[in-house]
């Protein structure tokens, strides 16, 4: 927890180049072998880093109100995480760009991040058993939601427009669950 604690501090001040190994290991009271022990590489910190602020942030995104449909519960959703990421865009270009870089083969959490932002979505939703539909429509919405907050942290569109850009997607992609 120290670890990714120190990484989390680290990668919230400095773009992902520079943060370095040992500063994580020195910020976290522990031995730079013990570092590379738990996380071979910084690809590898902060994928598990990405997968531990999901798992702590899950429980404080909004449940769907009784009169919400699925695809406006998982929009809200998706607009909260988008402000909570971006509220820290260093850290958020570390974990985005660490995740989308990591083979799954060798980086094993960033799969469990992908199971964890789906299972996320479908529990704030409501969905206790999502169809095939279901799941490749929360799959492409994740891929794209990814894309969308790496061109805000690039400075390609501003918050406004990512939410709305946001918005649109959910509504082409899950408008069969507007009902």
């Amino acid at each position: 927890m120290r670890i990714l604690d120190a990484a989390t501090r680290l990668g919230s001040e400095h773009e992902l180049a520079r943060v370095q190994m040992t500063e994580v290991a020195k910020s976290a009271g522990v031995a730079i072998g013990t570092l590379y022990r738990y996380f071979p590489s910084k690809t590898h910190l902060f994928v598990a880093v990405l997968l531990h602020r999901l798992e702590l942030g899950a429980d404080r995104l909004p449940a769907r109100k009784p009169d919400v449909c699925a695809r406006d519960a998982i929009t809200e959703v998706l607009i909260e995480m988008t402000r909570r990421f971006v509220d820290r865009p260093l850290l958020a270009s570390a974990m985005l760009l660490s995740n989308s870089t990591a083979p799954a083969a060798v980086v094993p959490d960033s799969e469990e991040v992908r199971r964890t932002f789906h299972r996320i979505l479908f529990e704030k939703a409501g969905l206790d058993d999502p169809t095939e539909q279901d799941r490749n429509a929360v799959r492409l919405l994740s891929m794209l939601w990814s894309g969308l907050l790496v061109t805000y942290l690039n400075g390609g569109a501003t918050l406004e427009e990512t939410e709305a850009d946001v918005r649109s997607s959910c509504d082409l992609l899950l408008a069969h669950l507007s009902e």
